[in-house]
């Protein structure tokens, strides 16, 4: 193909790891620091916009939820196209998932502006800071449209191996989000200051300008030669395809959040200073799990395309080296967040109690580091070879049923100090990890013996 410059299936698997997962990786700290640039110029509006953007972060993530919910779909699936050498086949998933993307977003859009402020009011019964954060979210969701295209394009270029072209938007979006934040925020020239509205309208430019790009990227891909309008009508079956993918994608995003705020309801039960500990740790080990994610990526595409060509022997191979890599270096990163607890938590405050709290959270998390990378690789290797069903239970399972019993157990029942929240956590996940790491490997064995049995039928014929 033009622009396909990596062999999914026939490149070595170290290589194709450090080519996906490295930019990805980058690409991930600048949209994280996307954010934090955000919260900053919200900072100079007022505290009360500080407190209006903090809220605005759960509807917000619906939108995120479904916008990657639809990509991992996508991916997988125009993967899976291009490893059965379909590139036709792989052009209508694209088109059909563009169609998709604006559909959704105008759903989105108009189910957001009219019940938001309802969702906003149901966390904090300030009018104030509610009128704020819907100053900010009505932009955003009309906005959403770049969100769900980008994703939806940017996804072609993933299922090829190129992680670079996002890369290289998250981290122009993050240095021009410096630029435009405090010119729509306060005004400049023949521009009026915008308050919250100028943090909106200086993402919504940023994330237009990006899918324009990416847009421009995929024409450069043998993909563009099959793209033609008819390709863009909807398609029932196509579409059925893509929402039997993404649709437990993104519900499997949203119980990750449904997770957090579990969390984070049982530590609140210790009061504020042990969720400022736990707000501010969590932020220093987020760092440590980038090059996973990076990972993560790596082995959606790579399996979806090897799975097209029916190289299972080959995902085998992906998925033991993904997890020596992943396992290892979380291995270590978990000794590096056991011996800097104490002096990364006090980078970001000074108070004692919150010091206390956050150390004790990643003193016991540390020893959790190892397990994660099999939580991500193991969902991304399962969504690769179609089975995204499988993924929304486990996350639902690990995210969300599992710490509902477990800590309300610990908190109510046994009336357990701070660090047994941790513990709890620890216990879930080791446990949880073992059982997908052997859920994968029979799933694998399955897909090889039907392979097998395949092959063999049509040796008979």
């Amino acid at each position: 193909m033009k622009h396909q410059k990596l062999n999914l299936t026939e490149d070595p698997i170290s290589q194709l790891f450090f080519k996906i997962a490295v930019p990805s990786s980058v690409g991930t700290v600048f949209m994280t620091l996307y954010n934090v640039v955000d919260t900053y110029f919200a900072g100079k509006i007022s505290p009360e916009a500080l407190a209006a953007l903090a809220q605005t972060f759960p509807v917000y993530f619906i939108i995120i939820a479904m916008g990657v919910g639809l990509s991992i779909g996508t991916t997988s699936l125009i993967a899976n196209a291009l490893g059965e050498k379909k590139p036709k086949k792989a052009s209508h998933f694209l088109a059909q998932s563009i169609s998709l993307a604006i559909l959704t977003a105008i759903i989105v859009s108009v189910l957001g502006i009219n019940l938001g402020p309802s969702i906003i009011l149901f966390m904090n019964d300030s009018i104030v800071t509610m009128k704020l954060s819907m100053e900010y979210l009505n932009i955003i969701f009309l906005g959403s449209i770049f969100v769900f295209i980008q994703m939806a394009v940017n996804s072609s270029l993933s299922a090829m191996g190129d992680t670079k072209s996002n890369r290289n938007v998250l981290i122009v979006s993050f240095f021009l989000n410096i630029i435009l934040n405090p010119l729509f925020i306060f005004g400049y020239g023949i521009i009026p200051a915008m308050g919250m509205k100028g943090i909106a309208i200086s993402t919504v430019i940023s994330q237009g300008l990006g899918t324009f790009y990416i847009i421009y990227k995929v024409t450069k891909t043998d993909l563009s030669e099959y793209l033609y309008f008819n390709c863009f009508k909807p398609k029932i079956q196509i579409l059925l395809d893509l929402l039997k993918q993404g649709i437990p994608a993104a519900i499997g995003m949203m119980m990750i959040s449904v997770g957090v705020f579990i969390i984070l309801f049982f530590i609140g039960q210790y009061g504020d200073f042990a969720l400022a500990g736990y707000g501010t740790a969590i932020r220093y080990e987020q760092l440590y799990l980038l090059p996973v994610l990076g990972l993560n990526t790596a082995v959606l595409s790579i399996v979806g395309q090897n799975f097209g060509a029916k190289k299972i022997k080959r995902i085998g191979e992906i998925y033991n080296k993904a997890l020596i890599y992943g396992c290892s270096f979380m291995f270590f990163a978990g000794f590096v967040i056991y011996f800097t607890a104490e002096s990364a938590v006090s980078l970001f405050t000074n108070d004692a109690e919150v010091i206390y709290y956050g150390t004790k959270y990643l003193q016991i998390t540390a020893l959790m580091e190892p397990i994660y990378p099999i939580f991500f690789i193991s969902n991304a290797l399962i969504q690769g070879i179609k089975k995204a069903n499988i993924v929304m239970f486990l996350t639902l399972g690990r995210m969300v049923i599992m710490p509902l019993i477990v800590l309300w157990y610990l908190i109510f029942y046994l009336n357990s100090s701070f660090e047994f929240v941790f513990w709890g956590l620890l216990i879930i996940n080791w446990i949880f990890g073992i059982f997908v790491f052997l859920l994968t490997k029979y799933i694998l064995k399955k897909e090889f013996i039907s392979q097998e049995n395949s092959i063999l039928k049509e040796s008979k014929i």
